[in-house]
């Protein structure tokens, strides 16, 4: 026979916490070792039992549910903590998985999808519900932020003046290399000191450098 999944609730509502008793009883390949009433208690009925599985609600007073799992985890890395909460924010769902967790559901999961996820959690799978699967794919998917460029208050040419002056390049050859008139460089040039708010060309190449520019001639 295969041996059953010792699970750990910690949820402070009573309803609930009587309806997943009920269901983890009569489940055949689940075992209930301990229904905790906050994270405190969490801590130490997981410390107690060592259970497979800890089903962990966020929102507990005391010792809050990513509190707990943190100090669970610490504990006993092999303990699988599988938050069943309402909170499907962000920062919920991000926090508990910095603390540990293994898995996050939200509380309109039906049965079934609560004890496929136990069985998984056991497993060493990590479980999210349908309804915040297509949000973490999303987010991890997503390409990332262009960076912001450096100087934003200037243009994207005065940028490429400032990045060739910095590399220590005349008037002349930056009009050159820019298919530019020497006169409109130096219109460029001379926006670029306004709005840095520096005294002269070297205080601007200067503050360039600072921010990376002008690496080119200067490898």
């Amino acid at each position: 026979m295969t041996e059953k999944i010792r699970v750990l609730i910690a949820d402070d509502h009573p309803l609930f916490r009587d309806g997943l008793t009920a269901l983890l009883t009569d489940g055949p390949d689940t075992e209930l070792v301990g229904a905790a009433t906050s994270g405190t208690e969490a801590v130490e009925l997981a410390r107690e039992t060592q259970p497979d599985v800890v089903v962990m609600d966020l929102h507990m007073p005391g010792v809050n549910g990513i509190e707990a799992t943190r100090r669970i985890v610490a504990d006993s890395p092999h303990i699988t903590v599988l938050v069943l909460t309402m909170f499907d924010d962000d920062d919920s769902i991000f926090s508990a998985l910095r603390a540990g967790a293994r898995g996050y559901l939200l509380k309109g999961a039906d049965q079934e999808q609560i004890h496929t996820a136990i069985r998984a959690a056991a497993n060493g799978e990590i479980i999210f519900g349908t309804q915040l699967a297509a949000r973490m794919l999303a987010y991890f998917t997503a390409p990332a932020a262009a960076p912001a460029p450096v100087f934003p208050q200037l243009t994207e040419r005065e940028r490429e003046v400032l990045d060739l002056v910095a590399q220590g390049r005349a008037n002349p050859a930056i009009a050159a290399k820019l298919s530019l008139s020497q006169k409109t460089v130096r219109n460029h040039v001379s926006n670029i000191l306004t709005k840095l708010q520096v005294a002269d060309r070297a205080q601007a190449i200067v503050q360039a450098r600072d921010a990376g520019l002008g690496q080119q001639s200067r490898v």
